[in-house]
């Protein structure tokens, strides 16, 4: 069933709209974010992962799923080539693909590195309207009048996207940003097939998992494959016709100005009301009736009368600060006194706009063009002092590191986060216990270095001493196992409060004084009823145990196995024993 085009209601005329949307925004951010450090993919993410053939190259990195409360929320092409799908449970991806690198979403990231994307397409084309990360919208008017048509302009912001990197991207010009979503969504001139809700594909390899399938919509090819090309143009008036194939589903992803929810756009599919085309043959009354206002705004979404303006963003202010030495700076010292000012201002004018900056990156450069950048994390905000900290540690870490081997020729300082400053003024009555104790260590962590002050955070892993990870203060933890992975063999909680950095020596023995001993099939040799530990015997009042430990069994240099064993002695105080290679050791003590 198609519908005829119809006119909009009046005063309600949708306004001619082009939107570009970024197919796998979630795994591009990732694979763009030159910060995350993702286990499976060597060297971490970064641009390594990007290619001229789409918009995530398959080969460049392993297949990468992003999981939402443990659902397929995007999937690189890699993935997708071995079944993966949006919508999937992660065990089923797993199942299809056993290599997938599986990462959690992280929408900041995905927020973060779009805005520097939006501010390119502002330089061509301003007033865009962000409506959620890799999905954007401007109006239609101003560009076409400036580049001699729709098509010309939509094709000119896929060509300068391309420039940075960003192939792929689809673009789809029509009546109102809906319509225009869909047209880049589904930007062939294909058929399309509508898939059931819960069908075979329902989560398939449709724009989004909608439950469409054709050439082109799905994307287990190139994005912008198909008869369309990358570029989809639905002439004036022509929204409802094009719209009237679509699955009702689709308007689970509109706008959230729409008020759209799965609850009403399944029970919508139960009642039998499969295509927009369906839901826009009902009349307007009955649908008020039974949907309410929420359910006429979708109803007008699905006739093609979508009268929501595109509402263009307010670009950022320029907050970032640069220093550019000459001759360049050999000394930290000197690089630290330089950015005093820089540091100053830099502050100065996020108070202007009545904010605070709690994450901030630095980048040097060095005389050879050696480059160093990095996100600093605050407990609370910065100060300027606590921005020229960050400048020396990070300077006296690349010149140790090799990084800068050369003099530093230019610094720049930018906010990576930022807070309403409100959210940080001091109370009225002074201070809380929680500030003077971030006070008290920020000045110590500046008197010390980077790693002065420590915090301590679990990881994930077998061993206690590889479990404990120490972060300098105010940074994100990053450990390099994940607690909540599978750890057959680990302990499980409590866990011991004392953790000794290298497991003690000890004795165990049984009643006669003979030493206690565990065989190959972990039996003892005899009930525990002495330990001598720290130059004192200690009656065993209780034990538990052997628990069988055994790691890379297939690797001859770092395989182990031992054995686990809890004791209590006669001062009530419990002790966590290993036997490995003969001997005992005391991994932790239970205060």
């Amino acid at each position: 069933m198609t519908l005829a085009p119809a006119p909009s209601p009046p005063g309600q005329a949708p306004v001619r709209s082009i939107v570009l949307w970024f197919p796998d925004w979630p795994v591009t951010a990732l694979l763009r974010d030159p910060t995350a450090r993702v286990v499976g993919i060597p060297g971490g993410a970064g641009p390594s992962g990007m290619t001229s053939s789409g918009v995530v190259s398959s080969g460049a990195a392993p297949p990468i799923a992003v999981m939402e409360r443990n659902m397929v929320a995007a999937c690189s092409p890699a993935a997708r080539a071995e079944g993966v799908r949006r919508g999937q449970r992660r065990r089923d991806a797993q199942a299809r693909c056993p290599r997938l690198v599986v990462v959690a979403a992280d929408p900041g990231r995905d927020h973060r590195l779009f805005g520097p994307v939006v501010s390119l397409i502002e330089e061509r084309a301003p007033g865009v309207q962000i409506v959620r990360a890799g999905l954007c919208a401007l109006r239609a008017r101003g560009p076409a009048r400036y580049y001699g048509g729709e098509e010309e302009a939509a094709r000119m912001l896929l060509a300068a996207l391309a420039e940075e990197g960003l192939h792929g991207v689809r673009a789809g010009v029509a009546d109102g940003p809906f319509t225009a979503e869909q047209a880049a969504r589904f930007g062939t001139g294909g058929p399309v097939r509508v898939v059931p809700p819960g069908g075979a594909g329902a989560a398939g390899s449709g724009a989004a998992g909608s439950g469409v399938g054709g050439s082109g919509a799905g994307g287990s090819g190139p994005a912008g494959s198909g008869a369309g090309g990358p570029v989809r143009i639905v002439p004036p008036g022509g929204a409802g016709e094009f719209l009237a194939q679509l699955p009702v589903t689709v308007l689970g992803d509109a706008w959230s100005a729409s008020g759209a929810t799965d609850d009403l756009v399944g029970l919508l599919a139960r009642l039998g009301v499969q295509t927009l085309a369906d839901f826009a043959a009902l009349e307007v009354e009955r649908v008020r009736e039974r949907f309410g206002d929420r359910g006429l705004r979708l109803h007008a979404l699905a006739a093609g009368h979508d009268s929501r303006p595109v509402q263009p963003r307010i670009p950022p202010p320029e907050l970032h600060r640069e220093v550019a030495f000459e001759p360049p700076l050999e000394l930290t010292d000197q690089v630290a006194f330089g950015m005093r000012i820089a540091a100053d201002e830099f502050i100065a004018r996020l108070g202007a706009h009545d904010l605070v900056c709690t994450e901030l990156r630095v980048e040097l450069a060095g005389e050879r063009g050696e480059r160093s950048e990095r996100v600093w994390l605050h407990p609370a905000s910065f100060d300027a002092a606590a921005v020229v900290d960050r400048v020396r540690w990070q300077l006296g870490e690349a010149q140790g590191g090799g990084v800068l081997a050369s003099g530093v020729a230019h610094v720049r300082i930018s906010p990576a986060a930022v807070d309403a400053a409100s959210h940080h003024t001091p109370a009225i009555f002074g201070s809380g216990a929680e500030e003077r104790v971030h006070h008290a260590l920020s000045r110590v962590q500046a008197m010390l270095g980077h790693r002065g002050v420590v915090t301590s955070a679990i990881g994930g892993g077998r061993w206690l001493a590889e479990r404990q990870v120490q972060v300098p203060w105010g940074d994100r933890a990053v450990v390099r196992h994940e607690r909540a992975r599978p750890w057959p063999g680990s302990l499980p909680d409590p866990l011991p409060t004392t953790v000794y950095p290298e497991p003690r020596l000890v004795e165990v023995s049984d009643a006669t004084g003979t030493a206690v001993r565990i065989g190959d099939r972990g039996a003892l040799s005899a009930p525990p009823a002495v330990l001598d530990a720290d130059g004192r015997r200690r009656g065993i009042e209780a034990w538990a145990g052997p628990w069988p430990v055994s790691e890379r069994g297939w690797d001859e240099l770092r395989r182990r196995r031992a054995h686990r064993f809890q004791v209590v002695d006669g001062d009530g105080l419990a002790w966590l024993l290993i036997w490995e290679e003969g001997e005992w050791r005391a991994e932790g003590r239970y205060d």
